[in-house]
């Protein structure tokens, strides 16, 4: 964190002391912004006025690269709209496709599609959880955090051969159906992974100095939230319980039971830091239930429809929604009838969520945008398209 490089205002302090306002910069390269990600802080010593956000180091025009490489040549790009969560971002720009062209997906590739997210979902949340830890000092839990998420990655690499940017969905389905005996395994892992979310909770969520460092900070009303369009954990943290794979089914969604958790203020605040982070550790039991039902339940059948190699989807306009790891993703795509898209944008939980923290930063200690950065889990991509 680098130190004034101007000052804007002088005012007279106790005792007829002269304070000056200074100007901080922290990033782009700062560990706690999790990814390139700038703001410039003005602070009074040690309380911020406000934290502003600046952003575009990592713009890339995703979205007009969609419109030169097709639709087909597209998916691999879709990973790096969100390369924490990528499985879900080929599940959105898949969906929008099929619905261009009236495309139905196999039962069976539907079921593929949620093991392969909701993994994707505990991974991504399990950086977010054990990065929080982190930044707020605590380094055990990190590493704790980010072995489940190793062995998680072993498992999606037998699925589809990557760790990372996965690039397994496909117009129409999947690339691959399920390895020899995957649905064993994986069922292994949850029996020895879900007893160690207790130990994680009992290590961390409920420390003490963990809770003071969240509790109370940064609150969100469910008002608030919904004013700045906050999607994902980040609105459910302030009491909302929405969650597109319920209130707007897709998928073989619809076919599993699960809950929506929200916050409930039961440390400090409704909508405070901790109970954005909770969000996220009883999204993680969720997704477990969600996979035991598919991973039991998946139906016999191909994996993928048949889809023409030269993708021309008749002219019109789509929009689809997915539940992402941070969120309602929204994919607006529009056809032409050629087998280049005309159009296509992407809407992010994390480019909402950075909008607020100007807001949410007002009066706050410099410590504390840390613990808002992290409990609004932003990732650097899915702000700079």
């Amino acid at each position: 964190m680098s130190h004034a490089i101007d000052i804007d205002l002088h005012r007279e302090g106790p005792g007829g002391l002269e304070t000056e306002e200074m100007t901080l910069n922290m990033g782009p390269q700062h560990p706690s912004t999790h990814g390139v990600l700038r703001f410039v802080v003005k602070a009074d010593g040690e309380v911020m006025r406000r934290a502003i956000p600046d952003i575009g180091y990592l713009h890339r025009s995703i979205e007009k690269i969609a419109e030169k490489v097709g639709y087909h040549g597209f998916m691999p790009y879709t990973d790096r709209v969100d390369y924490v969560s990528a499985m879900q971002c080929n599940q959105g720009w898949a969906m929008a496709c099929e619905k261009l062209a009236g495309i139905e997906v196999p039962r069976r590739g539907e079921y593929c599609r949620v093991i392969a997210s909701e993994f994707g979902r505990i991974a991504s949340h399990l950086i977010s959880v054990g990065a929080t830890g982190m930044d707020m000092g605590a380094i055990t839990p990190f590493t704790h955090a980010i072995r489940e998420r190793e062995y998680i990655n072993d498992i999606l690499e037998e699925l589809c051969g990557a760790r990372l940017t996965f690039n397994y969905m496909r117009i129409g389905g999947c690339a691959w159906d399920l390895p020899p005996g995957f649905a064993k395994r994986a069922i292994a892992y949850l029996d020895r992974f879900e007893p160690l979310i207790d130990e994680y909770d009992e290590l961390i969520s409920f420390n003490k100095i963990y809770v003071e460092r969240l509790a109370n900070v940064a609150p969100i009303t469910a008002e608030r939230a919904i004013s700045w369009n906050l999607v994902g954990p980040n609105l459910r943290g302030s009491g909302v319980r929405y969650d597109v794979r319920r209130d707007v089914p897709y998928s073989a969604y619809p076919e599993f039971e699960f809950d929506v958790p929200v916050g409930t203020g039961e440390r400090g605040t409704l909508g405070d830091c901790y109970d954005r982070y909770m969000v996220r550790m009883r999204e993680i039991r969720q997704s477990c239930r969600i996979l035991r039902q598919a991973l039991e339940g998946i139906p016999a059948g191909p994996v993928v429809a048949k889809v023409p190699r030269t993708f021309k989807p008749a002219p019109g306009a789509v929009h689809v929604r997915v539940e992402a790891s941070r969120g309602d993703m929204g994919w607006f795509a529009v056809s032409d009838g050629t087998a280049f898209p005309v159009r296509v944008h992407i809407r992010t939980g994390s480019y909402a969520a950075m909008a607020a923290i100007e807001e949410l930063s007002k009066g706050l200690m410099i410590a504390d945008l840390v613990a808002v950065i992290a409990s609004l889990d932003i990732v650097a991509p899915e702000v700079d398209r």
